[in-house]
């Protein structure tokens, strides 16, 4: 009894021990959406002990706690988050706040001044000078971001690459601003335009919108006029193009055009005149006298013209000189920032280039996303591929249709489902599947990987495979994009064709007889008893037509061919013709 009375004790001291734990355990219910405040009852039964290290959660609600903050659960008050967020893009109402924003502080939007010196200041006076007026440079520029809450481009914060620049602009006669032909405005800095007649009133500005061959010459014909209504001069040009060109002539020994000296001494004729803007692709000969004769006042440099080539990150400064030189003095590379010095390069006797280091002005920009796209930022060195994917596939007005990106790389995007918009762009998600599927790109878990292929998109949008073209202000994006018809035409001519298709007469069918008989009964009773004279069968003499077949007047059970009730026919004799 001794025994069992001990056992009994300790069982009931192991359950007490787990009731008393399990009080005082907190419940970690995961559905709970507010804070629960410890009273009543279990108030004086709570395991007390201390704290050294909270999650971040707990310690918010620890905080909150003590502050006497009291929270309300909202179960049902449900926000469904828009694809548009979780992709990083911004919705239409933000856009036109940016844009308001942007309107209003783009006078903010400086770039540093070199301060006034002479030949009295002495190089270390002159070096403080700069670094005091960079770091006030900066300062505006942080302030400006606090403030308005405004995104601005990661601009150069080196000083040493704005002063390569106050060089350039110093030493030029003609200072180019090399532009991307697929959006001019992100890549044109007003402000650098207003340093260098600050500089010297003698100096003249010039744009050279690169890459203009993936423009049509509507496309390049409407960016002529608006560079007009701005007073800016502006010449096409493209470095791959031109240089493609030249090594056909040499390859196949091209005697030149002789009128190309009469067409270039027009141009050069109305460019003293007036600014008048040409959409016509400018070729090397071209370029170089349109720099000739923009200048007629004082030259920095007796008896030589100094042009400065000044811009972003890969835009093509290197690869201009390069093709204007004709052989390689430049180095040239795919990622932005390669140039690290300014160098100068003559080209004829009184005509030097100059080449600067690309810099990345300061300038307002929506996302990082756009700024990835413009190749602006590496692409390899992107942490998040989704923002700037949705940006090609996913933006509205200012995307890829779908079409195009199917057309583009042979692929077939799913379509949304039955309750979502049908007329709605792919998002990234569903964009990259395709292309990773289509490519072979997989992850070891045997899914698409999506920012290998991200990488692989981007590269193509940066190079041109990929091409949208923005449009000049108060001009609609989706009428700018007169490169996506071909695959509109494309789709129409399948519809054509299939339309044209179905007014051919029709083909007369071949059916056999069998087939015939069978599914064009009208009482078709088939795995029935006695169905051989209704289907039009009879027993060893092979099918028969419908209008063959009379009825019968067959006494007793109409399977049997005899009148011995008790013998039966074999199946297989039965349907023997039907073996052959």
């Amino acid at each position: 009894m001794g025994k069992k009375k001990a056992g009994g004790g300790l069982g009931r001291a192991l359950i007490k021990e787990r009731l008393q734990t399990s009080r005082g355990t907190k419940r970690g219910d995961s559905w709970l959406h507010t804070s629960e405040l410890n009273d009543g009852y279990d108030w004086g039964r709570l395991n007390l002990q201390s704290v050294t290290e909270q999650s971040s959660m707990d310690d918010f609600l620890a905080t909150a706690e003590l502050a006497g903050t009291e929270f309300v659960a909202e179960k049902l008050n449900i926000k469904f988050v828009p694809a548009e967020a979780r992709a990083g893009l911004l919705t239409a109402e933000e856009k036109m706040r940016l844009k308001k924003l942007h309107e209003d502080n783009k006078h903010f939007l400086r770039i540093p001044r070199r301060p006034q010196w002479d030949e009295s200041t002495t190089p270390d006076v002159l070096q403080q000078a700069e670094k005091d007026s960079f770091l006030q440079w900066r300062r505006e520029l942080a302030q400006l971001e606090e403030e308005q809450k405004l995104i601005l481009t990661p601009f150069e914060r080196n000083l040493e690459f704005w002063r390569q620049l106050w060089r350039v602009i110093e030493r030029s006669d003609v200072v180019v601003q090399i532009v991307d032909a697929r959006n001019p405005l992100l890549f044109r800095c007003a402000d650098l335009e207003l340093y260098v007649k600050e500089v010297s009133p003698h100096k003249v500005n010039m744009l050279l919108v690169n890459k203009a061959d993936l423009l049509t010459r509507q496309q390049r014909r409407v960016w002529a006029r608006y560079f007009e209504k701005e007073g800016l001069m502006a010449v096409f040009w493209s470095a791959l193009a031109e240089s493609n060109r030249l090594d056909a002539e040499e390859k196949v020994t091209m005697i030149l055009n002789l009128n190309s000296s009469v067409e270039e001494e027009k141009i050069s004729s109305s460019c003293s005149e007036s600014i008048r803007n040409s959409s016509r692709l400018l070729q090397k000969d071209e370029l170089l006298n349109m720099f000739k004769a923009v200048h007629k006042g004082p030259r920095t440099k007796e008896g030589q013209l100094t042009v400065g080539l000044v811009g972003y990150p890969n835009v093509g400064k290197s690869s201009t000189i390069n093709t204007i030189l004709r052989n390689k003095k430049v180095s040239v590379s795919a990622t932005p920032g390669h140039t690290k010095h300014f160098q100068t390069l003559y080209v004829e006797p009184g005509l030097c280039l100059c080449d600067c280091p690309g810099l990345v002005m300061p300038s307002f920009v929506s996302t990082k996303a756009e700024m990835i796209c413009s190749g602006i930022l590496p692409i390899d060195q992107m942490r998040d591929h989704v923002p700037a994917v949705s940006l090609i596939s996913f933006c509205f007005n200012e995307t890829i249709p779908r079409h195009v990106l199917e057309g583009t790389y042979g692929i077939n995007i799913i379509r949304p489902r039955e309750d979502d918009d049908p007329d709605r762009p792919p998002t990234s998600e569903e964009f990259l599947m395709a292309y990773g599927y289509m490519r072979g790109f997989m992850t070891s878990h045997g899914q698409p990987d999506q920012p290998r292929s991200a990488r692989y998109i981007l590269k193509d949008y940066v190079n041109g495979k990929l091409l949208f073209c923005h449009p000049p202000p108060h001009v609609n994006p989706e009428d700018f994009q007169p490169q996506h018809s071909k695959f509109l035409r494309r789709d129409s001519d399948v519809g054509d064709s299939s339309a044209a298709s179905h007014k051919q007469p029709k083909l007369k069918r071949i059916e056999n007889v069998v087939d015939k008989n069978f599914f064009h009964q009208e009482n078709v009773q088939a795995l029935t008893k006695g169905v051989k004279s209704i289907m039009g069968y009879k027993p060893g003499s092979g099918p028969v037509g419908p209008g063959a077949t009379e009825p019968e007047t067959v006494i007793g059970k109409p399977w049997k061919k005899h009148g011995n009730r008790n013998k039966k026919e074999k199946v297989r004799r039965i349907n023997k013709h039907l073996d052959a």
